[in-house]
């Protein structure tokens, strides 16, 4: 057994001792619970109706009761000589009291409202499996959590994830019937259910208890659909055809000629997609009352053409996916799940040429490779649940998550052996693809397909005592990612600069008049597997300082730590401590008011592409040489290179650096405090209303700096001549605008020694990010046959950096923007930040127009974001940081103004796109001669609004040359064109 097993057996055993000797109301993570008041002394029991499981419980000296951990679904609850039916939802507690002759109001089945929950100080929004079906949303989890309040759409470089909070689209967590399945190598994905297999799906957007971590967002929460006594299943086909799709907006180039290359800055109008999914699912009891089953299978044919400049692309995946789920009701008080998810997907890939100057055309050319990506994989997971006795419940869960990350099939592809080739237009600045190539990297073949895998383990108890509800748990998880090392296709990267007719200067080399000359770059970089080993315990008290006040105090033990290839520590952070506390006040005693308050500190581990990029070694070659314009037919590449113009240059290195040497000795994760004050109450008997004021501030952040004049002039000043900044990892992981202790061979004799460089050397900025929001939401349940739910948002999120990701550069490397590589980087970022969205007005709702047609509805009205100006970094070409960042792409402040001078913005600086304006329309048509058939038709941007969502925020044309570039704050993307989804589902 390797000490890593030893020291996770260690903790499970701790954890199991503690819940077992230790004999709440609160619900985790895939189950809700019931609670309230009743006659002291008196007996309450409450039945599922759809599986028959009962318990019975006593109600205490005060008059309390709780069922807690019950699995979702509709109950019948007995009492003081009342019966009741209720509904239980996921991760919430519905509230009852018995000692009211009206209590029938408090929780029905059928309302579609959120419940008021005076047992939790959690922010949360659930969606049923009706909602989902009725509602015009898109098919994915994310789009459902952008109806929740404090949710705005990401940067569509990262596709449909939503922004909480103002936290960057990289700082959620995912889960599926209680486990993680967040993919933590960037944070930006996570594995996936078939749509019409959720059951039930929470939004919490603040104010997580202590059981909840590793995520500064929000938390979307899945429970899957499951059997029941009475056979049930339903089959539904999903069609959205490309026919009824409006065309995209294209966006002509300033600078652009007709029928030329340039001619447009966006080309969409000729771009089209069709999905159809088929699924077919249902389930039973295998043994009534005892053991369940639901399974169900979607077979779907998705397809996309898509056009550019002188390519295009045809996709097709047409993959199943499955999922299945056990639940054996051991006894009433001894439950056990089992859920198998597949997931896999294979899109087919067919790439086609343009002939010769044909541009932008609509029509496939000739056809150039063929591929497979191959994405996703499997999911099992296994829960117990057990009533130890009425005040007593454990449950462990155990998961394990194994998911390919887009590897490709044949491998390699017809044209890897090609070097890759482009031309460099010194003109127009154009830069054209030329050659056999296929991909720019090239995995090595030696290694098998980059994978994504999590085990993960989670302990937990339930202990109610007197006017304590105590909550404790353990979990413990390793992440692994498997990632291929890669070189350029062929090996080498040829650019060929077209001629020009004035003596020029290259790499320090004076070059003639129409010269050819060329760059021959070579990049390598080794596979390996990379590990994240991260544990947490809890332990939360909620107690009640009188019947209607509650207190709540909980403590999260954190710790992360990032293994490199070697399975050696780079970063290591333990014991780190978040603390949470709240209160609920029932203002009433009945649950029809709310007052509540929760403050909390929230940590976040360094995902697993920080392992890979930080601790293993890429290295890279580049020089310069003149040849004489020959080059071959096939590959494009020089047939003879000349003259070299200048040194080689490198950068990176070729061998893994000491873990020492790639983080700060003392690093700390990033943590954000966070403090939500609110108000709920019922203003009918139909309606609630809510207020709550939302404040956020990232106290740490982390990030990495790859600057190497700070280091030189820090050796020169402790009196080091020797020193050679080539020993230093290619970035250095730290806390911003802290002093940085790590190894250096800073007397450069070949041996480390720890040092502290003084920020004072680096210049940066504290990592800066706040929100604050008004939030104001309202709900109506559906009586009378309509429904509404909806808020209003005024927030404004700050700071000098978005988060672990970069809107404006759109790259999947969490924690290592470009945000803080240098203090250039840094310069004029204070300001509105990419997902500040400073008005949000949603409502969605449904009306029953007959007893066989009802209308739903989807109105977002929103305020545009902000718009900077991006250049590249300031750095004379004689300043040893140029050759640093002279790689990198537009992303500091400084830009070229009309004049051409590069000049310090601000971030913000330019205004801010426009409001935007979306409405989606839902039609469903149940006809009584077909009973259990539904047919609908969903309508997404009704109006065909065609606001700017993106204005291109690229203000220098190149890094050479000193204009503006010409399409700076032209338009570069809009609203998604209107489109119909057309569905028929069948239930029996």
């Amino acid at each position: 057994m390797t000490s890593t097993q030893q020291h996770t057996l260690k903790y499970a055993a701790l954890a199991v001792w503690i819940a077992l000797s230790i004999p709440q109301a609160k619900a985790d993570l895939s189950v809700g619970s019931v609670y309230g008041q009743a006659p002291t002394g008196s007996s309450i029991s409450i039945k599922n109706l759809d599986t028959g499981l009962k318990r019975e419980l006593t109600v205490d000296a005060k008059g309390r009761f709780v069922f807690s951990q019950l699995p979702t679904g509709r109950y019948q609850l007995s009492g003081n000589g009342q019966t009741l039916d209720l509904s239980v939802v996921i991760g919430t507690g519905t509230p009852v009291n018995l000692n009211q002759d009206n209590a029938e109001r408090i929780a029905v089945f059928g309302s579609r409202i959120n419940r008021i929950d005076t047992s939790s100080v959690e922010a949360s929004t659930v969606f049923s499996a009706e909602q989902l079906a009725n509602l015009p949303i898109g098919r994915d989890v994310s789009d459902v959590a952008l109806l929740a309040p404090g949710t705005v759409r990401g940067d569509s470089g990262f596709g449909k994830l939503a922004s909480f909070g103002g936290a960057s689209v990289a700082e959620n967590g995912y889960y599926i019937n209680g486990f993680d399945v967040t993919n933590a190598r960037t944070f930006l994905t996570y594995a996936r259910v078939p749509f019409d297999a959720i059951g039930e799906q929470e939004v919490k957007t603040g104010g997580f208890g202590a059981e909840y971590g590793r995520a500064l967002g929000g938390v979307i929460n899945i429970a899957t659909k499951k059997g029941t006594n009475e056979w049930q299943f339903d089959s539904s086909a999903v069609w959205t055809p490309s026919t009824l799709t409006a065309s995209g907006k294209d966006v002509v180039s300033r600078s652009g000629t007709a029928g030329a290359r340039d001619y447009y800055s966006a080309y969409r109008s000729a771009d089209e997609s069709e999905q159809l999914s088929v699924s077919v699912g249902g389930g039973g009891a295998l043994i009534e009352d005892k053991l369940f089953v639901y399974a169900l299978v979607e077979g779907k044919r998705d397809s996309s053409d898509v056009y550019s400049v002188d390519r295009s692309t045809a996709t097709e995946n047409s993959s199943p996916n499955y999922l299945a789920k056990f639940d054996w009701y051991i006894t009433d008080n001894h439950i056990l799940e089992l859920t198998g998810i597949s997931n896999k997907e294979e899109t087919d890939y067919e790439l086609y040429l343009n002939p010769d100057d044909q541009y932008y055309t609509d029509h496939h050319g000739t056809p150039r490779t063929q591929y497979t990506q191959h994405d996703g994989g499997t999911i099992y997971i296994a829960k117990y649940t057990g009533h130890l006795s009425e005040n007593f419940t454990v449950s462990a869960l155990y998961g394990k998550l194994d998911q390919d990350s887009a590897y490709i099939t044949p491998d390699p592809l017809p044209g890897d052996e090609c070097p890759l080739v482009d031309v460099y237009d010194q003109d127009t600045d154009d830069v054209i693809d030329v050659g056999c190539w296929n991909n720019i990297n090239v995995r090595s073949l030696d290694f098998g397909p980059d994978n994504d895998q999590r085990e993960a383990i989670r302990l937990s108890a339930e202990w109610r005592l007197d006017n304590h509800a105590l909550r404790f748990g353990f979990d413990d998880e390793t992440f692994t990612s498997r990632i291929a090392g890669a070189e350029y296709s062929g090996g080498v990267f040829y650019r060929r600069y077209t001629p020009v007719d004035f003596d020029d200067s290259w790499n320090g080399e004076d070059v003639a008049a129409g010269a050819h000359v060329v760059r021959k770059r070579t990049r390598t970089s080794p596979s390996g597997n990379y590990e994240v080993q991260n544990r947490a315990f809890y332990i939360e008290d909620s107690f009640y300082l009188t019947d209607d006040l509650m207190l709540y105090a909980g403590l999260r033990n954190e710790s992360f730590d990032n293994l490199n290839a070697d399975g050696e520590s780079f970063v290591d952070a333990s014991d780190m401590l978040a603390p949470r506390l709240g209160f609920v006040w029932d203002v009433n005693g009945d649950a029809s008011a709310k007052l509540y308050a929760n403050a909390g500190r929230y940590y976040i581990p360094i995902a697993a592409n920080t392992n890979v990029r930080a601790s293993n070694w890429q290295y890279v070659t580049t020089e310069y040489y003149l040849y004489d314009g020959q080059v071959d037919p096939l590959t494009q590449a020089p047939l003879q290179l000349g003259q070299q113009l200048g040194d080689t240059l490198t950068s990176g290195r070729n061998i893994s650096p000491d873990p020492a040497t790639v983080a700060s000795a003392d690093l700390e994760p990033m943590l954000q405090d966070e403090l939500i004050i609110g108000y709920q109450r019922e203003l009918t008997d139909q309606w609630t209303g809510g207020v709550s004021l939302i404040l956020r501030e990232v106290k740490n952040g982390v990030d990495d700096y790859c600057g190497r004049q700070a280091f030189v002039d820090f050796a020169a000043d402790q009196g080091y001549d020797d020193f050679d900044p080539d020993t230093l990892a290619t970035c250095i992981i730290l806390n911003p605008g802290r002093d940085l202790q790590m190894d250096m061979d800073v007397a450069g004799d070949g041996n480390l020694q720890r040092v502290t460089v003084p920020n004072s050397y680096l210049q940066l900025d504290e990592y800066k990010r706040s929100y604050k929001a008004l939030e104001l939401s309202f709900e109506r349940s559906k009586t009378d046959g309509w429904y509404l739910q909806g808020s209003y948002v005024l927030a404004k999120s700050s700071g000098n950096s978005e988060g672990l990701v970069n809107s404006w550069l759109e790259s999947e490397s969490p924690g290592l923007t470009n945000d803080f590589d240098h203090k250039v980087y840094v310069d004029g970022t204070d300001g509105d930040l990419s997902n500040d969205r400073r008005h949000t007005f949603k409502v969605f709702g449904g009306y029953d127009l007959t007893d066989e047609l009802e209308v739903n509805a989807n109105l977002l009205v929103q305020s545009g974001r902000p718009v900077s100006c991006f250049g590249y970094a300031p750095f004379p070409v004689d300043d040893p940081e140029y050759e640093v960042f002279e790689r990198y792409a537009a992303s500091t402040l400084y830009c070229r103004n009309a004049e051409g001078e590069q000049v310090l913005t601000h971030r913000g600086q330019f205004g801010r796109t426009p409001w935007t304006y979306t409405v989606d329309l839902g039609l469903s048509y149940r006809p009584e001669w077909a009973k259990g058939l539904t047919l609908q038709a969903s309508v997404f941007n009704l109006l065909n609004s065609s606001q700017v969502t993106e204005y291109d925020e690229k203000g220098d044309l190149t890094l050479e040359d000193s204009g503006q570039n010409p399409n700076f704050l032209n338009d570069l993307n809009y609203q998604s064109p209107r489109s119909v989804r057309l569905t028929a589902r069948y239930s029996f």
